[in-house]
């Protein structure tokens, strides 16, 4: 099969395309034919080699957790799924290596979900890992009907998602981003309000007179940490994806997403049914998996980027 791999730690320089061998199912996993893989900042954190340590990881390394496609082949203990179907996944493995920018990827059948009809499979590549941490970090706010929440990097390919998941479950929503991604996120149902100084008075005045009662942050920083503690009452109802530490001592919560087929499946229901808008910012054939990393790494524009096979 074709594949974007490295075999060394660095730059985008070390990323290449070529030859690798076929993937082969397993007992209880599929090999998914992609059309698309999302792009996310573990990505190019693995492959530059800053997260060296945390995760058990071997050479030649094929980048990429998030894939839609179709089933090319089963495992004989399969049992939800059939060759032809349309899937999406959250294909992160124990062991890093065998990752989705390549023509084929092996995926377990519980880290899988079908694809309804009509949904775009560009689409459906941006929102495995995204979609699952913002969903995640919602359930472990406990955001309901009523709430008023706080997400940090609001226009980002997770707090989009958090965004919206938060105004569906009837909750108010202030997002922080830059002044260029505010009438993004106004188009989604957040009240936008600027990084930097102020910004917990900002937040208030955003809010129109409400507590702020959760607080998402997907960005790190000392700047949301402490505006997050500032105005949330309840500690437990701060979380994180990055300082998991701190933010356990301090009594909020860490976030690191998990697969999980139920939940995917309600991701592309509500993606299918219009619920769930998907912003992919650019998409970048296979052979310009460099320029994609290199993108990401920006921190720039909004929603998603997408490499397509």
């Amino acid at each position: 099969m074709r594949a974007a791999f490295y075999s060394e730690y660095g730059d985008t320089d070390v990323l290449q395309v070529g030859e690798l061998p076929d993937p082969v199912t397993g007992p209880d996993g599929l090999v998914v034919r992609v059309a698309a893989a999302g792009v996310n900042p573990v990505d190019w954190k693995l492959r530059a080699g800053y997260l060296d340590g945390a995760f058990p990881s071997h050479f030649p390394t094929v980048p990429g957790w998030d894939v839609a496609g179709t089933v090319e082949a089963v495992g004989p203990a399969v049992t939800s799924f059939a060759v032809g179907d349309r899937v999406l996944g959250y294909a992160r493995k124990d062991h890093v290596q065998h990752g989705t920018t390549a023509e084929l990827v092996r995926v377990a059948e519980r880290h899988v979900a079908r694809l309804p009809d009509g949904v775009d499979l560009v689409a459906a590549a941006a929102v495995p890992l995204a979609g699952l941490t913002a969903l995640q970090a919602i359930e472990a706010a406990g955001v309901g009907e009523g709430d008023t929440v706080l997400v940090h990097a609001a226009a980002g390919g997770v707090g989009a998602f958090a965004v919206q998941l938060a105004r569906l479950r009837g909750a108010r929503v202030v997002g922080t981003a830059s002044d260029g991604n505010h009438d993004f996120l106004r188009s989604i149902g957040a009240v936008p309000v600027t990084y930097g100084d102020g910004l917990a008075d900002r937040v208030r005045a955003a809010a129109d007179g409400s507590p702020v009662t959760a607080a998402l942050d997907f960005v790190g920083g000392d700047e949301a940490v402490e505006v997050s503690f500032e105005l949330v009452a309840d500690p437990s109802r701060v979380v994180t994806v990055t300082d998991g530490a701190a933010m356990l001592q301090r009594g909020g919560r860490y976030v690191f997403v998990r697969p999980d087929a139920a939940q995917l499946a309600t991701l592309a229901g509500l993606v299918a049914d219009g619920s769930l808008r998907v912003e992919v910012s650019r998409t970048f054939p296979l052979e310009q998996v460099a320029d994609a990393h290199t993108l990401s790494a920006s921190g720039h524009g909004r929603g998603k980027v997408v490499v397509t096979v």
